[in-house]
């Protein structure tokens, strides 16, 4: 049996026991080694229950064992952000108004993951409602600072060695920018390729699906475990999706055309995030174009917000009516802004969205990505909120593909995420696209 398992990345165990090297039994336990030994002070679980994940395991050891056929994450360990539905285990949406909240149906995507032979290790935690009220949730690599938000629990046990795999969501910036803070790889596919059924729904348009690994090749397996086409999500689309995992594992057959934005917003860089994104453009130097975008592009900023803080207020408006007095001071501002949104306000913002989208449709014509920062810098101190999302909403608004590797380093050591972003359905390109510019770039500093 192989030590320290827990370190492993999910492809690496899956290698380890089809070698006959490790058992998912093996592997729990030494998630679950890890687990006790630090959560203590990162609290990245809301519900963990060692005796089922260890049954689950077994159960994936027995079925290996006698020859029956194995899904593509046999056996291996996976967090839920605690939004999403699972039968037999409380999700309780990072609130105490949904303390002990149990329910006896299953989110879609967690059905597509037991399929898969996945081991559901439990809920990890999330910000209040999934949006603006940090958890109790610290920095894996320094208790001191922020994982990020709103899938912080997610982040933070990846980045903990807890689990190889989690699963978070984001509708502004809350799978990127805490892969960024915590050091992990994060991929948000398409909007449309992950079924969002059985998930705390907090804007329609915008929430979307990702996932956290330990690498590239990860993240790609699960977003293909995840991604199936549901009737019950609007959008959801009836086609087959991009082969996540052959587009991480596949050479560019020409060397990528990249773009840079420079935009307003820019100036919110800490000195490092810039420096360090500065250093990537110039070793890609010409394959990176820098392009001064219409001052609109900015304002899609203002469009995400409005469409979000209105969603949110329509979706949940009988919890907020019933429980005010339960909210945090954090949210309720925001929850007061949203109920002052006109619906002719908020159908113009979809109408700008839409132009967003058929934008970015044409752009991609002729480049195979955008390279943006992943987050403004390292994650802030712990009090301090979940860092700036801004440099994830145009991107999440218009429902394209993001990547973040953990390349760069900040001020205090902590990792800083570089992002790419795709053309809609080009998933597999844009994974592509991202395994040649890590490969460029260790190249470069060799």
């Amino acid at each position: 049996m192989i030590k320290d398992a827990y370190t492993l990345s999910a492809v690496e165990a899956l290698a380890a026991m089809a070698a006959g090297r490790l058992t998912s039994v093996a592997l729990v336990q030494s998630c679950l080694d890890r687990i006790a030994a630090t959560d203590a002070s990162i609290k990245a679980w809301a519900f963990l229950d060692p005796d089922a994940a260890l049954a689950q395991a077994a159960e994936a050891d027995r079925l290996r064992a006698g020859g029956m056929a194995l899904g593509a994450l046999h056996g291996i360990p996976v967090g839920l952000k605690d939004i999403i539905d699972t039968a037999k285990m409380p999700t309780q949406r990072g609130t105490p108004i949904f303390e002990g909240r149990t329910t006896d149906t299953t989110a879609r995507l967690v059905e597509n993951l037991r399929e898969a032979g996945a081991i559901i290790m439990g809920k990890t935690v999330t910000t209040e409602l999934a949006f603006v009220h940090a958890s109790e949730t610290r920095n894996p690599h320094n208790p001191e600072h922020s994982p990020g938000g709103s899938s912080s629990g997610s982040a933070a046990a990846v980045g903990a060695h807890h689990v190889p795999l989690a699963v978070g969501t984001q509708t502004n910036g809350s799978v990127i920018r805490p892969a960024s803070f915590c050091g992990a790889f994060g991929f948000k596919p398409t909007r449309g390729v992950i079924s969002r059924t059985g998930i705390l729904q907090t804007s329609v348009s915008l929430d979307q699906v990702g996932c956290f690994g330990r690498s590239l090749p990860d993240v790609a397996l699960l977003a293909d475990v995840l991604g199936s086409y549901d009737q019950l999500d609007p959008c959801s689309f009836a086609r087959p999706r991009p082969d996540m995992t052959a587009g991480a594992g596949a050479e560019a057959p020409v060397t990528p055309d990249l773009a840079w934005f420079e935009l307003p917003f820019n100036d919110r860089l800490s000195p490092a995030a810039l420096d360090g994104m500065e250093a990537v453009l110039e070793i890609l130097g010409p394959q990176v174009t820098r392009m001064e975008p219409a001052d609109t592009l900015s304002n899609l900023v203002a469009v995400q917000a409005r469409i979000h803080e209105y969603e949110i207020c329509q979706h949940q408006a009988e919890v907020f009516e019933a429980h005010w007095d339960r909210l945090s001071d954090t949210l309720k501002p925001v929850l007061t802004r949203g109920r002052q949104i006109t619906k002719m306000e908020y159908e113009d913002a979809l109408a700008v969205k839409a132009s967003a989208e058929a934008f970015f449709a044409d752009f991609f014509v002729e480049f195979d990505a955008i390279v943006a920062p992943a987050a403004a810098g390292e994650a802030p101190k712990f009090g301090g909120g979940t860092g700036d999302p801004i440099f994830c909403t145009l991107w999440t608004l218009a429902g394209l593909p993001c990547v973040t590797l953990p390349l760069l380093v900040g001020e205090t050591g902590l990792p800083i995420g570089v992002q790419l972003i795709g053309p809609v359905e080009r998933d597999d390109r844009l994974l592509r696209t991202a395994r040649w510019l890590q490969t460029h770039l260790a190249q470069s500093a060799d």
